[in-house]
């Protein structure tokens, strides 16, 4: 008998404890969902498409750059198996800081090395802020304006990685503008989701969430001459292990010098602080899912989660070496997700049955050739697009974690450094000026009444025609 079927209303989904995690696994500790999985087949193209950019930083052939992503994508499974309800993916907005690194080393072994000593490193950091318990007390210790700032920021990096020159947008920019247009529609929209509301076809398309985008694209490119038409294949892709372990992996190169390890330091504290933010991100979409749900009790505990990402980190840097780093949270997708999670028991009966059936659907369109042939001249519409959704979520959320007009001009000059200059800048910056401004209030911050999350809806609405916004607790 599945012991979902059998979870009381208000408690949490059935786990079985192993230490600080919750094992749950398909079909038995959560329902399957069946949208959520075709969403994963398709938006595989995502994963994908950091192939072109190990291709370009390392000169890696694509079977070797295919066999890292598969490798990836299993330890996304990790998660949710382990209690993490999250759709995990990159460190996106660090991976331009870490390619700019890893390109001032010459190309070949010393290049493979710095990006091995710089991931073992970034691994280790969060594992030992997640065994030592520590991830949690940074969570709270770091002030508001300085969460703002570095999530606002990570939004705004993400735009601009499509928008600059060069970028994304230039490549293809009616396909980019139709698919993120229709996308945003369909996700964000209130006149959509008066639609979806109503059942039928709209209600089928609403539950299918960015799926009909993937599809969208795959004829809009080839029409408007961006992209091919694809070249569908069948049987089973072909990810070169043996090249990928000779030539990518300390089992072929040995491990990296130590002064390899010293120089990455203050990339990787940089990346921690990109990283931090989509902690951040999680804690903030998951306790908006927990207020609108009431019927089942979502842990997220940030030092499982460092744990779990920063093992992922430590192992992939040992075994296949990855530029798109492994991340807490794929923010693009987990947003769909949730949305999908917030129309109610019917729709997705447990977060983790939305989050781990998505992540089984990219498994399986990894391994599928007709899947990766498919969606191969996509590749970079599909990142562009997740980049924008990323960007979308990103600036909400870090307004949302302001505290006052005082954090929130904080929190725009930290954004601005993020993007002009580096995350170390950013965060500097953002120290300094909280210490200018709050002094002995560095961590509390001071409240200006002229906004405040905090106060009851009467009050707000006499200043403010808009809904207050609600206090997460």
């Amino acid at each position: 008998m599945s012991a979902w079927k059998h979870r009381v209303d208000g408690e949490e989904s059935p786990y079985t404890p192993l230490g600080p995690f919750k094992v749950r696994l398909p079909f038995y500790h959560y329902r399957f969902e069946l949208p959520d999985y075709l969403q994963g087949l398709l938006m595989c193209a995502v994963d994908l498409a950091a192939i072109p950019l190990m291709m370009q930083l390392l000169g890696m052939p694509f079977e070797a750059a295919l066999a890292i992503v598969i490798l990836n994508g299993l330890l996304y499974l990790v998660h949710h198996l382990l209690g993490d309800p999250v759709i995990p993916g990159w460190i996106t907005p660090a991976i331009p800081l870490l390619m700019a690194y890893v390109s001032t080393f010459p190309e070949g072994v010393d290049r493979v090395h710095a990006l091995i000593a710089f991931q073992m490193m970034l691994g280790a950091l969060a594992l030992g802020l997640g065994v030592t318990g520590m991830a949690s007390k940074v969570v709270r210790l770091i002030p508001s304006a300085i969460k703002a700032g570095v999530i606002m920021g990570a939004g705004l990096a993400a735009i601009v990685v499509v928008f600059d020159e060069g970028g994304r947008f230039e490549q293809y920019p009616f396909t980019i503008a139709i698919a993120v247009g229709v996308a945003f529609y369909l996700i964000f929209s209130r006149h959509f989701n008066k639609l979806k509301a109503q059942g039928g076809l709209w209600g089928t398309i609403g539950k299918l969430g960015i799926f009909p985008i993937i599809v969208l694209a795959i004829v809009v490119a080839p029409v408007f001459g961006e992209a091919p038409w694809p070249d569908v294949e069948w049987g089973f892709s072909q990810p070169d292990f043996a090249l990928m372990f000779s030539e990518y992996t300390v089992f072929g190169v040995g491990l990296p010098p130590l002064m390899m390890f010293v120089t990455a330091i203050p990339t990787v504290i940089a990346a921690y602080i990109v990283l931090f933010g989509d902690v951040l991100q999680s804690k903030a979409l998951l306790e908006e899912a927990d207020e609108k749900r009431q019927d089942e009790k979502i842990d997220y505990n940030p030092n499982r989660a460092h744990m779990i990402f920063g093992g992922r980190n430590f192992w992939m840097s040992i075994f296949g070496p990855d530029v798109v780093m492994c991340g807490p949270l794929w923010a693009a997708m987990h947003v769909v997700t949730v949305e999908r999670y917030k129309q109610g028991k019917a729709a997705m009966n447990s977060i983790f049955g939305g989050s781990g059936s998505f992540r089984w659907g990219t498994n399986t369109g990894l391994l599928l050739l007709p899947i990766v042939s498919l969606v191969e001249p996509i590749l970079g519409i599909a990142l562009a697009l997740t980049l924008l959704i990323q960007g979308y979520v990103s600036v909400r959320i870090g307004i949302m974690e302001a505290r006052s007009q005082r954090d929130l001009g904080i929190a725009g000059i930290i954004a601005a450094m993020l993007v002009i200059k580096s995350a170390t800048w950013a965060f500097g910056v953002g120290i300094l000026l909280c210490a200018l401004i709050y002094g002995k209030r560095f961590f509390s911050g001071e409240v200006d009444k002229t906004f405040v999350k905090d106060l009851d809806e009467a009050s707000t609405s006499e200043t403010n025609p808009e809904p207050a916004v609600p206090l997460r607790k």
